[in-house]
């Protein structure tokens, strides 16, 4: 978790000549690499069940993310026209290839999400089943735990 408090965005600096903007682009495009990367990397270790390994990428995550907003930012509110049209076609093709690669990655985490959840949720359950004691409702079947009963569990996030 970050704990550090987040700086107001301020309007980024204008792109002013062809040049400026060509380094823009590149600088974003090596951005965009990098971030393509973590984010391939972080992808692998969940599917592979590798959470703590996983999680190492969050910073490299979240710092490469605010550079590249930054970026297209500064792009957006510079003359866009400065940039060559190959470049620009270039840009757009990789914002689309990190986009797919994004939307794959945040699939993943959620599934991630999902089955830790649903793990936790039934050792949980079967605690509290575990707990109460078997008694007979009024039908003559056992009756299931109600929510009441069942004892909170700790998580050590240190294994």
């Amino acid at each position: 978790m970050n704990t550090m408090p987040h700086e107001p965005m301020m309007s980024p600096a204008p792109v002013k000549s062809a040049a400026e903007a060509d380094a823009l682009v590149a600088q974003l495009m090596g951005v965009m690499a990098e971030l393509a990367d973590v984010l391939q990397q972080e992808t692998e270790h969940v599917r592979a069940g590798r959470v703590s390994a996983a999680s190492g990428f969050a910073e490299p995550k979240s710092d490469l993310s605010r550079r590249y907003v930054a970026g297209t930012l500064r792009l957006k509110a510079g003359k866009l026209q400065l940039v060559a049209a190959d470049r620009r076609a270039a840009l757009q093709e990789r914002h689309e290839a990190l986009r797919a690669l994004l939307q794959t990655n945040m699939t993943v985490l959620a599934t991630g999400h999902a089955v830790s959840e649903g793990i936790v949720r039934g050792v949980s359950n079967e605690i509290a089943r575990r707990s109460v004691p078997h008694t007979y409702g009024a039908s003559g079947r056992t009756k299931e735990p109600s929510r009441a009963a069942a004892a909170p569990i700790a998580v050590s996030r240190s294994l």
